[in-house]
């Protein structure tokens, strides 16, 4: 199973989602609370695998996937997006973003895209 880092300003979403990753296996080894902190914890736990919202304080998930690929071309994130964010999705696949999930979450499809994007 993978190593996660879950950047979220909400508190509750990474709750939410450390408990459906969990459930699935995989170990949450950090939370980053604005893009800019999980950009700095990205470099310090090396995760397999990253999930970002578009929408937080210091630095956007845009911002702070360009820096995680700067870092690390390598490196697979997938973003979280609320409805209505169509603009920044298409944005986000052009910096590298490997998938996306939909707020609010569905455990199902959650465990899926993770999957989906480890074996790729």
């Amino acid at each position: 199973m993978a190593n996660i880092l879950i950047i979220d300003d909400s508190r509750t979403s990474r709750k939410i989602l450390r408990g459906i990753l969990e459930d699935a296996g995989h170990t949450v080894i950090g939370e980053g609370v604005n893009g800019e902190d999980g950009y700095l914890k990205y470099k310090e736990v090396k995760p397999d695998l990253v999930t970002m919202d578009i929408t937080m304080p210091k630095l956007d998930g845009l911002e702070a996937l360009q820096l995680i690929k700067k870092c690390d071309e390598t490196a697979k994130v997938v973003m979280i997006t609320a409805a209505g964010q169509k603009e920044k999705m298409i944005q986000a696949i052009k910096h590298g973003a490997a998938e996306f999930i939909a707020k609010p979450y569905d455990a199902e499809e959650v465990k899926s895209v993770i999957e989906k994007v480890l074996n790729s």
